[in-house]
């Protein structure tokens, strides 16, 4: 093979790298929603809350934006290859924990660290696509590894569906292995990039001071969502106190991992403001979706994550035309009718109940994956290809953290909205019940589904629940429509 060939082999190994890796660790974040309603039966699962299962789906956004600022900070010290594999490492091994959970709190610990292992791997496969192609094809590449991120959370359901079809729920986490296993064979092969030589330190008390503080937060609602308590509140309080913290600590740091002052540069801010809010609302909407699905409409997982595969193929579309789109419409245009395309899906959920046809749902999913294909892929590449060489694994952090920080406020927020909603709609039914079967009908539709004569009574509240958290996602994932194109004044009309 002749050098130049080598060299283009080489590249194209790292292109292929950084995109299954990323692939795999956004499609993690999703790949559970399908399997709520089994994990929260007590025969077919763990007999997992609504509380419990909020937990677990949080806990790996919730990690993942945590340690995904620190990952960059690393990719930039070490070397994306350094940083890969030990987060494929403990992905892997996380996985294998997840698999053999035998109840709520374990499998919350496991997906936690499944979390920290993503936030070392998202950052180390932007700096290998970007350092890993010359200047003139590098903005394409960022643009495939941002429409991936898309692919991946329509996708992750649907594989999730396919494996409940067939195989117990363990099958959800253990998938993760044989993928982990060829990445990191590959990874043996790749070329060691060059680190720059002004790399910032590590700023450690800032990443505690975001972990903490966003732990504290998203517990404070999670736990808002069974009962508002003085503790609930206080979490919440200490939250948004170690946050600003961090903030504060960030503006004063002569090195800091979050460069908040970025966000006030070029709409930047704004742009990621917008992603966040955009994902809050996606995030959410499948939390529910997948309750809804199976539990409403008595779908196996198999059917629900087929039915689910329509916003996949949604977001191949959107991301194969987005390019032209903007060729000819121009960035702003075309990134505002996606996410007010997939932003007016939500709002359909008002109208559904349980005699709602299968081909509305099918096709309200395609118009949101479309609508999120058109929008996300443009989006984040045209926030971060301008970054310098030196900066890229941290930027890489910052366009990074908005996905998982977005999903995981979303899932938190409108699981809180969720759980609220269906306890207040259940409530009437539960008179005359022993105080266990109760408890057990208040914890999630399912058990009350598990209890005779509740059937008619907990999809009834269920449906009511999804009215009102469909209405909240659609005003979380409008307002940031609002704020991209505010932002998005400042950004070039044009992206190439």
């Amino acid at each position: 093979m002749t050098g130049v060939a080598a060299e283009v082999a080489r590249r194209r190994l790292m292109l292929a790298v950084a995109l299954v890796a990323h692939t795999l660790v956004l499609a993690d974040s999703t790949i559970m929603n399908i399997a709520v309603d089994v994990l929260a039966d007590p025969v077919r699962g763990i007999g997992a809350g609504t509380g419990e299962l909020a937990w677990a789906v949080s806990a790996y956004p919730l990690v993942f934006a945590a340690s995904t600022l620190t990952g960059g900070a690393l990719a930039d010290r070490f070397g994306a290859s350094r940083t890969l594999v030990p987060g494929l490492l403990l992905l892997g091994a996380a996985s294998v924990a997840a698999a053999l959970a035998a109840g709520g709190v374990v499998l919350i610990a496991a997906r936690a660290l499944m979390g920290a292992g993503g936030g070392l791997i998202a950052p180390a496969t932007l700096t290998l696509v970007a350092a890993g192609l010359p200047a003139e094809r590098r903005t394409r590449a960022v643009a495939l590894w941002s429409s991936a991120a898309g692919v991946a959370v329509a996708v992750g359901p649907v594989l999730g569906g396919v494996l409940l079809a067939w195989f117990s729920w363990p099958a959800v986490f253990l998938v993760n292995v044989p993928v982990v296993l060829v990445l990191l064979l590959c990874a043996a092969f790749l070329p060691a990039l060059p680190v720059p030589g002004n790399v910032r330190p590590l700023d450690l008390p800032g990443a505690a001071l975001s972990a903490l503080g966003l732990a504290a937060l998203v517990g404070g609602i999670v736990q808002c969502g069974r009962e508002v308590t003085a503790a609930a509140l206080l979490f919440l309080v200490l939250g948004v106190g170690l946050l600003v913290a961090f903030v504060v600590h960030q503006l004063r740091a002569r090195h800091p991992a979050f460069d908040v002052r970025l966000l006030l540069h070029h709409g930047f801010g704004g742009g990621v403001l917008g992603l966040l809010l955009s994902f809050a609302g996606l995030a959410g909407q499948l939390f529910y979706c997948a309750f809804f699905l199976q539990g409403v409409l008595r779908l196996s997982p198999g059917e629900a994550g087929f039915v689910m595969f329509a916003a996949a193929v949604g977001i191949v579309t959107g991301n194969r035309v987005c390019s032209a789109a903007v060729q000819r419409f121009g960035l702003r245009p075309t990134v505002l009718t996606g996410l007010v395309a997939a932003s007016s899906t939500y709002a359909a959920y008002l109208f559904f109940d349980a005699h709602t046809p299968i081909a509305v749902v099918v096709v309200l999913l395609f118009v949101q994956g479309f609508g999120t294909g058109l929008a996300f892929a443009p989006l984040t590449s045209g926030l971060i290809s301008g970054l310098p060489p030196d900066r890229v694994g941290a930027g890489a952090g910052l366009a990074s953290v908005s996905r998982p920080l977005g999903s995981t406020i979303g899932v938190a927020v409108l699981g809180a909205v969720l759980t609220l909603s269906y306890r207040t709609a259940i409530e009437p039914s539960l008179t005359g019940l022993p105080a266990a079967d109760a408890d057990q009908a208040r914890g999630s539709a399912e058990g009350a589904r598990a209890l005779p004569d509740l059937t008619v009574a907990a999809d009834s509240a269920y449906l009511h629940a999804m009215h009102v958290t469909a209405a909240w996602a659609t005003a979380v994932s409008l307002a940031g429509c609002v704020v991209v194109a505010v932002g998005l004044r400042r950004i070039g009309r044009r992206w190439s």
